[in-house]
C-alpha cells in the first residue's frame, strides 16, 4: 500500500483551499469562472448537509485535499454520502472528482486519496462505494480496488 510522501497530509477541504482546488480540478475538466464567494458558500453548504448513520448525523459532503509540505493543495476528491431505501435504508458512499496536480502525478496520491475516501465511507457505515470514471482511467481504478458493475450514462443539457 503506497504511503503519503514526507510532510504531506491528507485533511478536510477548508474555505481558503480555493485556488488550489480550482487549480487541481482543471486538470480533470471544465471548472469555469467560479469565484471565491461561490466557493466559500459551496464548501459551508457542504459542512451543513448531514445524514443519519447508525442514529448520529454525518455531514454527506466529505471533500477532501493532499497538501504538500508547503500547505499547497495537490490532490482533491470527495466522498458523497447518499441514504438509500435499498439495505434497509442503507448508505452509499460515491466518490467524485479526483484529480491530481499534473507536476504531482506519478506520486501515488490518486490512489492514496481513493483509498482515504473509500475507508472513510466504510466508516461511516456505507454498504458499498462506487465511483463513475472515463473508460480511459478504468485501469487506474482498478489498481485501487474497484471493479466494473454495470455502464454509466448521463443526458446532459
Amino acid at each position: 500500500m503506497p504511503v503519503l510522501p514526507n510532510e504531506y497530509s491528507i485533511r478536510r477541504v477548508k474555505p481558503s483551499d480555493y485556488e488550489g482546488i480550482v487549480e487541481t480540478l482543471r486538470v480533470l475538466t471544465v471548472v469555469g469562472d467560479v469565484t471565491k464567494e461561490q466557493f466559500e458558500e459551496t464548501v459551508a453548504y457542504w459542512n451543513e448537509v448531514t445524514v443519519k448513520s447508525k442514529g448520529e448525523p454525518i455531514k454527506a459532503y466529505n471533500p477532501h485535499v493532499i497538501t504538500d509540505g508547503s500547505g499547497k493543495v495537490v490532490a482533491t476528491g470527495t466522498v458523497f454520502i447518499e441514504r438509500k431505501i435499498l439495505h434497509d435504508c442503507g448508505l452509499v458512499g460515491h466518490i467524485e472528482d479526483i484529480a491530481v496536480a499534473k507536476d504531482q502525478q506519478g506520486k501515488k496520491l490518486g490512489q492514496l486519496l481513493i483509498e482515504h475516501l473509500t475507508e472513510l465511507a466504510l466508516s461511516r457505515g456505507c454498504y458499498k462505494v462506487i465511483l463513475d470514471c472515463d473508460e480511459k482511467n478504468v485501469g487506474f481504478y482498478q489498481k485501487c480496488g474497484y471493479s466494473i458493475k454495470g455502464v454509466e450514462m448521463d443526458r446532459r443539457s
